[in-house]
């Protein structure tokens, strides 16, 4: 039994819009309680402790997310991952401003311009998504599954996983924010891949209730599960030992990155698309790429819009040019070749004999 061969894209843009809110809204509520624990004298999430687990404010971040996951599972029964995932941007965004409010990190101008980036760019993502399935049944996800390609992908994604929580966690995880968040990022590729084929077989289910039977459907149970677990666990260790404005763009334009890949490889949603759409796709996440830089790397300075634009409206400033050039003329017998360019560069005209009115000009400077 098949699903539908057409997204229904304005519901799964809905849902999506919503996880965005729900998942932004829940960073605030973990991030308050991770900061609590650690004023209280707890162990911190970095160094081992889950005192967390304790604290009942930590526990609403995480239902918050938990409803914001749901939703966004949900979402990719209607719409490619390739809209869904890049929306994530619209959570930074929330993050962000929620973070100016209620944890006292700033959020200037700068990173005001870099939230509408993001909102410029996912409106571009939405017009130019991909509206037909290539993956519409469980069995068109298991031949998709087991294509060599994406097993070389999937393998290398679990070295590399392997090699960062068994080599550089313990020695760079506290002073490297990409370890923790690459973690994080690569585990993505399995828990969008499982999503995807859950997502199918649930809407399968209203048809066929026998694919509760097929063996894949509990494989992408249980990889969701364990990709989760671990995902928040290593978020946590991020939250807790780095700033907010820093962990959620990294981990967006990581996570991201991984889940573009994936769609392309695995689920071939870029098949039916046109070159344009494809190229406005990529441009779209590339602005929101920057968008999120621009929350990141702009952070901390203190710009105000007042000042950018009283920057913007200053006059050229011309004092001091006369005494630059009387300066110039009595060092003359110095350097003559630097005379030579300053009264070239200041043009200045009036220091020179009348002109003629008809004639050659001539401009002699010696």
């Amino acid at each position: 039994v098949r699903t539908y061969s057409s997204y229904n894209t304005w519901l799964g843009l809905a849902l999506a819009l919503l996880s965005a809110f729900l998942i932004g809204g829940s960073v605030m509520l973990k991030k308050k309680a991770l900061l609590r624990l650690a004023r209280n004298g707890h162990t911190r999430a970095g160094d081992g402790g889950y005192g967390y687990l304790k604290d009942w404010l930590w526990w609403g971040g995480l239902l918050t997310m938990g409803a914001g996951e749901v939703c966004n599972f949900v979402a990719y029964m209607f719409a490619p991952a390739t809209l869904v995932t890049p929306l994530g941007a619209l959570s930074v965004l929330i993050s962000a401003v929620l973070s100016s409010y209620l944890l006292g990190e700033q959020l200037n101008v700068m990173g005001k311009l870099g939230c509408l980036l993001c909102v410029l760019g996912s409106i571009l993502l939405v017009i130019h998504a991909p509206q037909e399935q290539e993956v519409t049944s469980l069995q068109d996800m298991t031949n998709k599954l087991l294509e060599p390609g994406f097993l070389v992908y999937a393998v290398v994604v679990l070295f590399l996983c392997a090699v960062l929580v068994l080599y550089f966690c313990p020695r760079s995880g506290r002073s490297n924010i990409l370890i923790y968040i690459s973690i994080c990022s690569l585990l993505g590729a399995f828990t969008v891949s499982s999503v995807k084929g859950l997502a199918i077989a649930i809407n399968t289910m209203v048809y066929d209730i026998s694919v509760l039977s097929h063996p894949l459907t509990w494989i992408l149970l249980l990889t969701l599960i364990v990709s989760i677990v671990t995902q928040v666990n290593y978020l946590n260790k991020s939250l807790d030992t780095f700033n907010t404005l820093l962990v959620y763009p990294i981990y967006y334009v990581l996570f991201t990155s991984v889940v573009l890949s994936t769609s392309i490889i695995l689920f071939q949603e870029w098949s039916n698309m046109s070159a344009v759409d494809i190229v406005t796709t990529l441009g779209s996440f590339l602005v929101i790429v920057v968008g999120v830089a621009m929350l990141h790397l702009f952070r901390e300075l203190q710009t105000t819009m007042k000042q950018l634009t009283n920057q913007l409206s200053q006059p050229v400033e011309r004092e001091g040019l006369t005494e630059e050039v009387s300066a110039s003329g009595r060092g003359r017998g110095r350097n003559k070749k630097e005379d030579k360019y300053g009264l070239m560069d200041n043009v200045v005209i009036g220091s020179l004999p009348p002109m003629r009115d008809e004639g050659p000009r001539v401009f002699i400077i010696s």
